[in-house]
């Protein structure tokens, strides 16, 4: 039935007058669809046979999002008709469907709507399918994947990664940024025991590197060691500094994390015992004591207490009381510097990635680690260290050097260190996703790995780049997921989508770090809303990633914001958590949220579930 038809445009009754702009609006949006698929017709032959729904659905549903639809959801909703809220998984099959239903209240009779690229029951389906060949099975009563990223100490300790497992972990991520080749091997080969003793699949997905930025090293400090006691809001001392004394040609892991080393000849420490007193002169020429005592954990070295504030460098002579035994002390690590950054500062950024710190004229310098910056970035353009924490525009462009101008830092200035990330979100960079590194990396991941990860993509050359070079290395088999971590990566979306659809396992990261430091915080909820449901509509899973449950993995206690986005990561079908102390306690927590979660939501849909939480009460 069209608009042309006997009886439609005679009606005079309001309700039906609405209903024949309903219909005209629909017909012109099912024509855009057509006009979508032309537009995109370069794309959609390349993609593989069995993506060719799913990239026919991509491009209805960009080309319904180009125009604004809430006038129309309004006006559908007055009906009781779908408002086209939920339609990313099959855009056709819902306009037609929402199409028979205007017709049919039109005329009261029901004609079944024209096949869609993606029927209603078809889109689901395929996504699921998708999940279970990227991500393995689903675990029993839970339908999003938990992802772990594994610490170091997972190459050396097996029963950590079986911990892992037990507690719910369905994929162990490896990241090629730390670690070597061989402890990677051994985390995997960690992994594939548990999962084959526990009964539970836990797939090994490895995270490439990528050309990150990063600022180069600053000037060391004075090799300087400072023990400072705890002192109450009096200044009376509650508990005396503790430092450890080792052998500096053999040196020891001391007692107690964070306690200061101070290395020694391994004979002088051989002959010294509980209650010795070490007496000297610290850097400042004061006379200073150190109690020695045996560690009940450690008898390859000593516990050196001390009651007040002492600093220490190498060769600072140790004489034991009541005894000529005397010794210099050995070298001491140099103490990490950092510049000091305020608002309306002007930090050169340099070429050089010597070590450094301020020029002749006390102007902050420090080095970048990429050096194509310096021919492609543009004055006015912005650029933000450390996840953020500072941010500057580009006031001065050339060669060598980089003028930024501080304009985002603490009140009372931020601090920036070596080796922090650098992002500029505004500069094109013609840098490709895969590094020299990346590329030799690859070779064991396609040896070790179920799903490798790319970072930092911005062109579908880079995807075109990673499926060579998996070709060549025999790596067909891997599934690859795009980390979406830079603006031009989510500007150029659907591309990248179509152009990985030519392999037949894939999926989607929202790495929501380094995303919020390029588009802004304030954009972020935004843009991670619009990745879902675009991959939704190209029926391809999304791990949703980066500070999921942060604070209860590092230090044991959740707030009660991560809880919530916890939550919101039910959308996605795979959840990843970075390492901590209580990594663990994080896995059951997010398993236990995720179940709960399942109950009440499905992607965009609220669940009705029987609710149990209310029960009448008598009226008092």
């Amino acid at each position: 039935m069209s608009l042309h038809e006997p009886g439609l445009l005679a009606r005079d009754d309001p309700t039906d007058r609405e209903l024949v702009r309903l219909l005209a609006r629909l017909d012109d949006l099912l024509a855009r669809l057509e006009t979508a698929e032309q537009e995109w017709s370069d794309w959609l032959p390349a993609v593989a046979p069995e993506f060719r729904a799913s990239a026919r659905n991509i491009v209805h549903y960009w080309a319904i999002r180009q125009h604004d639809l809430r006038d129309l959801q309004a006006r559908l909703g007055a009906f009781g008709l779908s408002s086209l809220g939920r339609s990313e998984p099959h855009v056709e099959a819902t306009l037609r469907l929402v199409r028979s239903a205007v017709i049919a209240m039109m005329g009261d009779t029901w004609r079944p709507p024209e096949p869609a690229a993606v029927s209603a029951e078809e889109g689901r389906e395929l996504l699921r399918q998708r999940v279970v060949k990227l991500l393995g099975p689903a675990p029993p009563g839970r339908e999003t994947r938990i992802m772990v990223t594994l610490p170091s100490e997972a190459a050396t300790d097996p029963d950590l990664v079986r911990g892992l497992v037990e507690c719910g972990m369905n994929v162990a991520r490896i990241n090629c940024a730390h670690d070597d080749a061989d402890a990677w091997r051994a985390m995997a080969r960690h992994v594939r025991h548990a999962s084959t003793m526990t009964g539970r699949c836990c797939l090994v997905a490895m995270d490439l590197a990528g050309p990150k930025l990063r600022t180069g090293p600053i000037q060391s400090g004075p090799r300087v060691v400072k023990l400072r006691p705890h002192r109450d809001a009096l200044g009376h001392v509650i508990a005396p500094a503790r430092a450890w004394l080792t052998a500096a040609d053999g040196p020891t892991d001391p007692p107690e994390p964070g306690m200061q080393i101070l290395p020694v000849p391994a004979q002088w420490l051989s002959r010294r015992g509980d209650g010795d007193v070490v007496a000297l002169y610290d850097t400042r020429g004061a006379k200073r004591h150190l109690v020695l005592t045996r560690s009940d954990d450690n008898a390859a070295g000593l516990i050196a207490t001390t009651r007040k504030t002492t600093y220490l460098a190498a060769h600072t002579l140790l004489h034991v009381e009541h005894s000529d035994d005397a010794v210099e002390l050995g070298l001491l690590p140099a103490r990490e510097q950092y510049l000091q950054l305020r608002r309306g500062d002007i930090l050169q950024l340099t070429r050089d990635c010597s070590p450094t710190a301020v020029d002749t004229e006390g102007v902050p310098r420090i080095g970048c680690t990429l050096p194509e910056v310096f021919d492609n970035a543009l004055v006015g353009e912005k650029i933000h260290f450390d996840d953020g924490r500072i941010g500057g525009e580009i006031v001065s462009v050339n060669r060598d050097v980089l003028g930024v101008r501080i304009d985002h830092a603490a009140p009372d200035g931020s601090r920036l260190r070596a080796a922090k990330g650098i992002n500029l979100p505004d500069t094109r960079l013609p840098v490709p996703a895969l590094t020299e590194k990346d590329i030799a990396d690859l070779a064991t991941v396609v040896d070790i790995a179920d799903v490798v990860d790319v970072s930092f993509l911005r062109d579908t050359s880079d995807v075109v780049q990673l499926n060579d070079a998996l070709r060549r290395l025999g790596g067909d088999h891997l599934g690859i997921v795009l980390k979406i971590e830079t603006r031009q990566a989510f500007e150029r979306l659907p591309r990248l989508l179509l152009t990985a659809m030519r392999r037949p396992r894939i999926g989607v990261m929202i790495a929501r770090g380094d995303l919020a430091v390029e588009v802004g915080y304030e954009r972020l909820a935004e843009l991670q809303e619009e990745i879902l449901w675009l991959c939704e509509a190209a029926h391809l899973p999304v791990i949703w990633a980066t500070q999921v449950l942060e604070q209860l993995a590092k230090n044991g206690l959740p707030s009660r914001a991560e809880i919530s986005d916890a939550a919101m990561g039910e959308r996605a079908e795979c959840v990843m958590l970075n390492k901590g102390t209580h990594i663990d306690d994080a896995v059951v927590v997010l398993d236990d949220i995720l179940r709960r979660m399942a109950e009440h939501h499905y992607k965009k849909n609220a669940l009705l579930p029987q609710l149990h939480s209310w029960r009448p009460q008598r009226a008092p």
